[in-house]
């Protein structure tokens, strides 16, 4: 039981949901000169330096060089050099520290991935590419050239078309997340010309739900995805609170709650997962709320500003939600039903150190226990059995590739955007199938935790380097393989195995076990 003291207490129930050379030489600038003819009137189109000497880096090898001031991740791989933007169009990680495979580098905080040919993004999270620089070799030289006009752009929309005169056809998109996003962008992409509604029950449009449980007192309108003139510049029709109630999929019509309906050719189900209502006495009190929307978010962080909170779940957003609270609540205490936070997840030991990690800013924990009452006063292919109609993101459970295929359920940022693309892709018949290594990350008290793979029924975890030193690196072994991969402190390892899994490879128990961890490629 909860009982109310003198202060008011908030309860809320949460859902789950990162070397350029010295001054050139006489000789150097000439050559730089004849790289970089100048525009009629002496204006340069482009800005060209010296970045390294063809032998200063070798196969398979990456470094962040500078031109014009602007941050360049150079490349040698597969017998050539190749120059994309540095940081990350996610949240700006230095993709030089990151894991690179192939012609791809993936970033090293929450595993997007792009092509360092093109900069295309070819995972997620995250919706733009990587701008994309000439190289040239002169004289065993490497030289990079940078349009002006792009030298402070850190990132590229991909080319988008828009409705074609005649083209009748309609993709109705139920949901406002990174999956409906990603499907309407993706179709338009691949030049579907019909017509694109995204319809959902938000009062915003698709926005960063990511950061709702860390920085709690977030402006809506600086987590929006894409701003309104986007949609409108790509046909994207977006309908703002309007809630689907049915679909009647033999007419292939969808009925909304204000009563209107909608024809679709093709359907998209992409609304998310709900939040677990509390169904004790009390759960209707004033001050028990879900969190799951911008405006639950700021409702919470007012609410709680000096008063005692309670955090019912110590799931991965009761714990971001606890540490945030910490600071400016009076009290924290947080229920779970566990015997430490995240013990399905990441298991016991990481566990007890996020533990202690808010134990030391005076979060309490209940662990082992429940809520009985509250009290108060005044108070696949990601296409459904149905043709034409697809599901993506939280709602869906999906067949896992690096698991046999095996029929999950996997409620993550990441997931959804790359769910939306494939959705869209089998839309236009390409037949494309989801081959996508779960990533996730969770911050508490400004350290991030990093997961890849699904340790679901994993029997051992191997530990490397030290849980109570805060930098450590864990590999959830089944059946003698590595089916996941936990980190702190410890970049780029977790991006470097997840592209392991993503090349089809496995890592056995024994290279885990081994003190020899070449194999994995970390700087």
């Amino acid at each position: 039981m909860v009982t109310k003291r003198q202060d008011p207490v908030v309860v809320v129930k949460l859902v789950c949901l990162q070397a350029a050379l010295g001054a050139a030489q006489p000789e150097e600038h000439r050559e730089m000169a004849e790289l970089n003819p100048a525009k009629e009137g002496g204006q340069a189109e482009e800005i060209t330096e010296m970045v390294c000497l063809e032998s200063d880096l070798k196969e398979g090898e990456m470094r962040e060089v500078e031109v014009g001031s602007h941050k360049v991740l150079l490349v040698r791989s597969e017998g050539g050099y190749s120059a994309v933007g540095n940081l990350c169009t996610h949240y700006g990680a230095t993709l030089s520290k990151g894991a690179l495979s192939g012609s791809r580098v993936r970033c090293p905080w929450h595993g997007a991935c792009f092509n360092i040919k093109t900069g295309d993004i070819e995972e997620y999270p995250g919706l733009d590419s990587l701008p994309c620089h000439k190289v040239k070799i002169e004289n065993s030289k490497v030289f990079v050239s940078i349009n002006k006009k792009d030298l402070e752009k850190t990132r590229r929309v991909k080319e988008m078309g828009c409705r074609v005169a005649g083209d009748s056809s309609t993709v109705l998109i139920i949901g406002g997340g990174p999956a409906a996003l990603v499907c309407a962008e993706t179709l338009r992409q691949e030049s579907y010309g019909g017509r694109i509604i995204m319809a959902t029950k938000e009062e915003l449009p698709p926005y960063d739900r990511t950061k709702l449980s860390k920085a709690m007192n977030v402006k809506a309108d600086s987590i929006l995805l894409r701003q309104l003139d986007f949609y409108q510049s790509c046909d994207i029709e977006v309908w703002l609170r309007r809630e689907a109630v049915s679909v009647n999929t033999d007419e292939k019509m969808v009925t909304f709650q204000d009563g209107s309906v909608q024809h679709y050719d093709q359907l998209l189900i992409a609304t998310g997962s709900r939040p677990r209502e509390v169904t004790c006495p009390g759960a209707d009190l004033d001050n028990v709320t879900l969190l799951r929307t911008p405006e639950d978010s700021s409702r919470i962080h007012q609410a709680a500003l000096g008063k005692n909170v309670v955090i019912l779940g110590t799931s991965f957003i009761g714990m971001e939600v606890a540490s945030y609270l910490s600071a400016t609540a009076s009290s924290v205490s947080v229920i779970g039903n566990s015997a430490v936070p995240y013990q399905n997840t990441l298991g016991t030991e990481i566990g007890r150190v996020a533990r202690k990690m808010l134990e030391e800013k005076n979060v309490k924990f209940y662990m082992e226990d429940g809520v009985t009452e509250l009290t108060g006063e005044n108070g696949k292919f990601m296409q459904t059995g149905v043709p034409g109609v697809f599901a993506a993101g939280d709602v869906t459970s999906f067949p896992l590739s690096l698991r046999k295929d095996k029929m999950v359920n996997i409620g993550h940022w990441q997931l959804a955007h790359a769910h939306g693309r494939i959705a869209a892709l089998n839309m236009l018949k390409k037949q494309v199938g989801i081959n996508s290594v779960p990533f996730f990350w969770t911050m508490l008290m400004g350290k991030s935790f990093r997961y890849a793979g699904y340790g679901e029924g994993h029997t051992e975890v191997i530990m490397k380097g030290k849980v109570e030193e805060m930098k450590f690196l864990a590999f959830y072994i089944k059946e003698d393989v590595v089916v996941a991969v936990a980190s702190l402190n410890f970049d780029p390892s977790v991006s470097q195995v997840a592209e392991v899994m993503a090349s089809g490879r496995t890592i056995s128990k024994a290279q885990a076990k081994s003190d020899d961890m070449s194999w994995l490629k970390l700087p």
